[in-house]
């Protein structure tokens, strides 16, 4: 219903006008949807070409035994022939559930969004009596009553520890025959009678976690109250969507629950969050990739076939130079110096260029750069003779036991620098390999 009172729902065509359900206001933008035809098609299905799942279900008559029951209650010819029916008498009686229906029913209510109770009764004129009733001590969670006093059905339920009741104004105890169902899609009150829908009502959700001790009462609110006068056949409570149409399996069931729905924009919801995380690490993935493919580009020096890393050194072997990789970036050397020595001399060649293959040719050749002599002989060793190693790739003697990596290579955070008799080299840490065979860069 509108705000104005006014009843809404499916249109003669099966198209939905408004939605009867609470929606936060951030969701509201969803009211307006065309049905979702597919699984409402398959919902029929499910329930009409291969019955009833007897999961969803709970058949009261036959859950409380009233075949072996005779205190106040006598079966007696029904609308048909399918199934018992039983005429409660107006005299002291106690028809519950036993402890183990009772526990079966708090086990099939569990956060469920979604029941229907139906039953097909012949009350008695101008009488008023509860049908159907679970309760906990004084509070009803779930209790269908008529009354003949003021022709209305009343439903009763709990919100929020709070007890409601919704009156719908119609005549059922007229001693004829009625097919009663009352279904609950979240916040929406649903009422058919001999297959009419009769009422549909926003109402706040009913509590549905029932507590320990709850009982099913059929036929009055408890051992004294509210007891019916007349018959009652096919008791039964559905726990799937739209549970009414097993009752009328000729109802055109076009439009989607209010539960339909919401689990429907829930969906949406998720996926529009599970797409923003996804993108965000596709995002992330690519800009690690696009650092992966110009790490060595950024940081090597290739010469003559060979790779070398930001600050690594090597000697040209025919001449005994000393020389190093210093500060590529973006495979654009803009200013690059290598250092040599030749005859225990050492010079610093400069060149400003812009590509690596521009460089390693300069390198080589000395071709258009400044070459600048700096006087500056190996340094003096404080150990013994016999202690003095020649390092690889090296002109200038160290003592045994020198420290190559604090001049040496320069490992990745993954790797670590390992010293040898004549050299350093970096290795991989536990649990990660090189990358393309550099132990400077690892990965797990």
């Amino acid at each position: 219903m509108n705000s104005e009172g006014q009843r809404v729902g499916c249109s003669p065509r099966g198209q939905v006008n408004a939605f009867c359900c609470h929606l936060p206001e951030t969701r509201r933008d969803f009211l307006f949807v065309e049905p979702p035809m597919l699984f409402i098609n398959w919902e029929l299905n499910r329930v009409l070409g291969s019955g009833m799942d007897p999961d969803l279900q709970m058949d009261i008559i036959t859950e409380l035994d009233l075949v072996n029951t005779t205190l106040g209650v006598t079966q007696v010819s029904g609308l048909h022939n399918a199934s018992k029916a039983f005429l409660f008498r107006d005299t002291e009686r106690e028809i519950h559930a036993a402890p183990h229906v009772s526990e079966k029913l708090i086990q099939l209510f569990r956060n469920k969004s979604e029941f229907t109770f139906l039953a097909t009764v012949q009350q008695k004129p101008s009488t008023s009596g509860v049908i159907l009733s679970i309760r906990e001590l004084e509070h009803s969670y779930f209790e269908m009553e008529s009354s003949g006093l003021r022709d209305e059905i009343r439903y009763h339920y709990i919100h929020n520890g709070k007890p409601r009741t919704e009156a719908l104004p119609y005549r059922m105890a007229d001693g004829q025959w009625h097919k009663v169902a009352l279904s609950v899609s979240a916040s929406h009150l649903l009422l058919h009678v001999d297959c009419n829908r009769i009422y549909e009502r926003v109402i706040d959700p009913p509590e549905t976690n029932l507590p320990p001790g709850s009982n099913l009462w059929l036929g009055q609110r408890n051992q004294k109250h509210g007891l019916f006068k007349g018959i009652i056949q096919d008791g039964k409570i559905i726990f799937m969507p739209n549970g009414y149409i097993t009752q009328c399996p000729n109802l055109n069931r076009t439009c989607p629950t209010c539960s339909d729905f919401l689990s429907l924009v829930q969906g949406i919801m998720d996926l529009q969050e599970l797409l923003a995380k996804m993108t965000a690490k596709l995002n992330y993935a690519e800009t690690r990739l696009s650092q992966l493919e110009n790490c060595h580009c950024e940081k090597t020096c290739q010469v003559s076939g060979l790779l070398y890393r930001d600050q690594d050194s090597w000697v040209d072997g025919d001449h005994c130079r000393n020389c190093t990789c210093k500060t590529p970036s973006l495979c654009t050397l803009l200013a690059s110096a290598v250092r040599f020595a030749d005859n225990n001399e050492h010079y610093t060649f400069v060149s400003l260029t812009k590509h690596m293959n521009v460089f390693v040719s300069l390198l080589l050749g000395f071709q258009g750069g400044v070459l600048v002599k700096i006087t500056e002989a190996c340094p003096t060793l404080n150990c013994s003779e016999k202690d003095h190693i020649l390092p690889e790739n090296q002109c200038c003697r160290v003592c045994r036991g020198h420290n190559f990596c604090a001049e040496g290579p320069k490992c990745g955070e993954n790797s670590e620098c390992k010293n040898w008799n004549t050299k350093a080299t970096c290795e991989c840490k536990n649990g990660y390999i090189s990358v393309q065979g550099d132990s400077a860069y690892c990965e797990g």
